[in-house]
């Protein structure tokens, strides 16, 4: 099969039939064999009977429903599972994401050899308060910290190689993150192509502003697990052992001020009057504290199941 196209759908049951049809027309004057998996994500508005209308009038729309919200990467996880196109794409159901960027996002992996395209959104139709200003912010904040020089990492719209799919793990809310999923996991050429974005048709956004804010925490989870987290001591060995350093070597100078003042005859406060002491013990135990820490994530990483797991491109 050519492509696969997964979408995760929450509470868009007037837009789907639409999307189908777009989609459908353009798959076949491209002519690429297709199919459409739709994962209802706990919608309450009726979406999963949409579904299964169009599923059993076209054999290439696949569903799956969930009992509950679960979130876009649980949908996207599961529709990569099932996902058996050479290409897969991912887009979103409300109609803003447009079918027609789909035959030249499949030209690039195919042709150019990404791994990845990723769509960019540079004339964007939301509100450029609550949307636009936000999302610059967050994708400069992204590319400074994962180092991949996309202008809209969050765009729903993106093409994969399929093997990029099967051998990353979406989970929590790292579907934002998905192409630095991707480059860890050594799939490095990542592309971009500008799509067109179009105003919402049907309902209401399901996404504020907080996302922004759970976005940029989870950006620093997965850089510090990417980073350190197959080499945990490196993060707390360091720091611990910096800060011992730091409270010893202020500890040693000022108990040495004490006794050379006391040796001078001159007049000196007792080292226990002094805050900075204390401060100086603190940093000693918070670097003791921080080292043992370090054995104790290098003890657990060293019993994990995937400590040795790694993705083999070839072999011979």
């Amino acid at each position: 099969m050519d492509v696969s196209i997964v979408i995760p759908a929450y509470n868009e049951k007037e837009s789907l039939p639409e999307l189908f049809a777009w989609i459908k027309r353009v798959m076949v004057s491209q002519g690429l064999s297709y199919e459409i998996i739709v994962v209802d994500d706990g919608s309450t508005d009726g979406s999963w009977e949409q579904i299964k209308a169009l599923s059993s009038g076209d054999s290439a729309v696949h569903g799956i429903c969930f009992r509950r919200n679960y979130g876009k990467s649980a949908a996207l996880y599961c529709g990569f599972k099932r996902a058996e196109g050479d290409v897969v794409f991912t887009m979103d159901a409300d109609l803003q994401d447009s079918p027609d960027e789909l035959p030249e996002m499949y030209r690039m992996i195919v042709e150019e050899g990404y791994d990845l395209v990723s769509g960019w959104k540079q004339h964007r139709k939301d509100n450029a308060l609550t949307k636009n200003l936000p999302s610059k912010l967050y994708n400069a904040t992204a590319r400074l910290i994962t180092g991949i020089k996309l202008h809209d990492m969050n765009c729903g719209l993106k093409a994969y190689r399929k093997e990029v799919v099967k051998s990353i793990e979406v989970y929590g809310e790292m579907h934002r993150y998905i192409p630095y999923l991707a480059k860890n996991a050594g799939f490095t050429r990542i592309g971009e192509k500008r799509v067109h974005h179009q105003k919402r048709k049907y309902g209401k956004s399901k996404f504020g502003l907080e996302r922004f804010i759970n976005g940029f925490l989870d950006l620093q989870s997965l850089w510090f697990l990417s980073t350190f987290g197959k080499k945990p001591m490196h993060f707390f060995g360091y720091s611990g052992l910096l800060m011992f350093l730091v409270g010893f070597v202020m500890t040693v100078w000022i108990i040495t001020a004490k006794l050379v003042h006391q040796a001078q005859g001159v007049r000196f406060r007792a080292v226990t009057d002094q805050p900075l002491f204390y401060l100086a013990l603190l940093a000693c135990v918070l670097g003791v504290m921080l080292f043992l820490a370090g054995f104790i994530c290098e003890m657990i990483s060293r019993n994990s199941s995937d400590r040795n797991k790694y993705n083999i491109k070839d072999q011979l």
